[in-house]
């Protein structure tokens, strides 16, 4: 089924439901030589998997990764790898009482109207566990261009409902990132956040936000003309996430406040080097990549399952009075930060190996 893959030359293909027998991604194009093992990918996984904290779903997956092909000897072959986590706690009889109702806000209505069918096991395709395959090719592309070219990805909670952080990317690290449960380096609006997100639980709702992703020590040069430009592929990347629905780059939307002569980035000349001075357009000019950091944001709806009663609809045309128990987020956002990182590394090794094929070194 066309809609599966990703990327031109490193290119990923994810397979799986939220509630079958696994998740996997083949990872196609990964240069051979690179050490790897499962552990270099479990990493990232266990940033994304569930039952992280109490402000996450209590669903208990170890998300094991396993390597079935492409590594010999602990290195990649540059032949195809396949990657594939098996579900533990998968409970598809939770959903057989919503097999004929249409969830407000799910793909339910839109998957019935394309295929004619639909899993209702927890959304099948359409659930956010498939990010699983994101992520685990994403933490090969990651190391890759950690190792090779000293590429440095991150990203953070920004913003939880009206609450938003005072961080300054440019300085953030993956260290405070990582210091409490929401993913927000801005400590003390950290605690805000959660306790928001706490208080919406208790009443059986859900909160979105917004993710910064930053990524540094991009060289010049990715990125294609016109259709491919480096930042219309990681707008593609952001708006494949599950619950994402807005992508910015740069000053963004903010920037529609400036005038030109206040948001152009002046060249200039420093030690006989070309600099420029500021960096409005968030790392690329003409959706080529500038050498400066690449920085941009993504928001997150709410979560459509929440346990409130909602009115919808049935498929053979009945009124609905529905009301969800289950394991679900009340906020996306805290797991959400290793898939913004995966998604980004899979654009920019994709456009790194781009890049090479064409004959200019990147």
């Amino acid at each position: 089924m066309p809609g599966n893959s990703f990327g031109e030359l490193f290119k990923i293909t994810t397979c799986g439901e939220s509630h079958g027998g696994a998740i996997a991604v083949i990872v196609d194009g990964c240069p051979p030589g690179l050490s790897l093992s499962a552990s270099d990918i479990q990493q990232e996984l266990d940033r994304r998997k569930p039952g992280q904290s109490h402000i996450s779903t209590p669903r208990k997956e170890e998300d094991l990764i396993h390597i079935f092909s492409g590594v010999f000897e602990g290195k990649t072959t540059g032949t195809p790898l396949l990657l594939l986590a098996y579900n533990q706690d998968a409970r598809p009889e939770d959903y057989e009482k919503l097999k004929d109702v249409f969830r407000p806000s799910h793909a339910d209505f839109t998957y019935l109207m394309k295929y004619g069918l639909r899993d209702f096991r927890g959304s099948g395709r359409a659930s956010a566990r498939e990010t699983l395959a994101r992520v685990a090719a994403g933490a090969v592309a990651k190391k890759y261009l950690k190792e090779h070219l000293q590429i440095e990805i991150l990203s953070y909670v920004e913003q939880v409902g009206p609450i938003r952080a005072n961080i300054d990317h440019h300085t953030v690290c993956a260290e405070d990132i990582e210091q409490n449960i929401l993913r927000c380096p801005d400590f003390k609006k950290a605690d805000e956040m959660i306790a928001l997100i706490e208080s919406i639980k208790q009443t059986g709702d859900s909160i979105g936000g917004i993710i910064r992703g930053v990524i540094r020590h991009v060289p010049p040069g990715l990125g294609e003309p016109v259709f491919d430009k480096l930042s219309a592929d990681l707008g593609k990347a952001m708006l494949s996430i599950n619950a994402a629905k807005g992508f910015d780059i740069g000053s963004g939307f903010e920037g529609v406040g400036l005038l030109g002569s206040e948001h152009n980035d002046p060249f200039i000349i420093q030690d006989k080097q070309i600099y420029i001075q500021t960096n409005q357009a968030g790392g690329t000019l003409g959706g080529i990549s500038t050498g400066q950091d690449i920085y941009f944001r993504v928001a997150f709806k709410p979560v459509a399952t929440i346990s409130k009663k909602q009115h919808t609809v049935s498929t053979d045309h009945q009124s609905v009075l529905l009301e969800i128990a289950g394991r679900h987020d009340p906020c996306v956002l805290p797991r959400a930060v290793p898939i913004v990182d995966a998604m980004s590394a899979l654009v920019i090794m994709d456009h790194h190996l781009r890049q090479k094929a064409q004959g200019f070194a990147s």
